[in-house]
């Protein structure tokens, strides 16, 4: 959420020098790219500091384990790197390696079900899903959100996690889902109501709260 500021008498305007900023940081990164496919380490651990954050946590979302999400962090950027050659040094790098992100989760999340479903059927375990007298409580309301959203389709908890709880734009969300704007939109559209649906029936709290405020 922005916050409002108010600006000073006879300071320059906040935005004023925004644009040449921004556009320092780009080249700032394009440069990097570009070093890092030339083989130099110091450039490519830069830019897995400045980018390790947003990979896992994405994971975390798509995966709802810390530990996995680690692992999946650490292999994105490994295949990152192993492909570095191929990348196009003049476009946004977080992009690109969301959508590494997003298809390794896939893969792990895959081969975990596959895990779960053989080791039911040798155990016949059924866990119980029912959330404790204390749960409303202990949750914030992200939480119960993220929650609710992973009632969802792999393909719709990707586009939501990326366009809200990442913040990327919507151009930024075609780049890691690797389909256009176009696309984005009207999946990002259906994937949102499918989401009040779940809300509305399992965590009705919630719309009752965005009322309140």
């Amino acid at each position: 959420m922005q916050q409002e500021s108010g600006t000073v008498s006879g300071a320059p305007a906040a935005g004023a020098a925004l644009p040449d900023a921004l556009g320092a940081v780009a080249r700032d990164e394009t440069e990097l790219v570009r070093r890092a496919c030339l083989g130099e380490d110091a450039a490519w651990q830069t830019l897995v500091s400045a980018h390790q954050t947003p990979v896992f946590r994405l994971a975390y979302l798509l995966l709802g384990d810390a530990d996995e999400a680690a692992d999946v962090a650490q292999d994105t950027f490994v295949a990152a790197l192993r492909s570095m050659h191929r990348f196009d040094a003049d476009r946004p790098l977080r992009p690109w390696l969301l959508r590494i992100a997003a298809n390794t989760a896939r893969n792990r999340r895959r081969s975990i079900g596959r895990y779960w479903a053989a080791l039911r059927r040798t155990i016949d375990v059924t866990p119980d899903r029912t959330p404790g007298p204390d749960a409303r409580v202990s949750l914030t309301g992200s939480e119960e959100l993220w929650r609710a959203a992973r009632a969802l389709s792999a393909q719709d908890q990707e586009i939501i996690y990326l366009r809200f709880f990442l913040d990327l734009s919507l151009a930024e969300t075609g780049a890691a889902l690797d389909i256009p704007l176009g696309t984005v939109k009207s999946r990002l559209h259906r994937a949102l109501e499918r989401l009040r649906r779940v809300v509305e029936q399992e965590y009705p709290w919630l719309i009752e709260g965005l009322r309140d405020g």
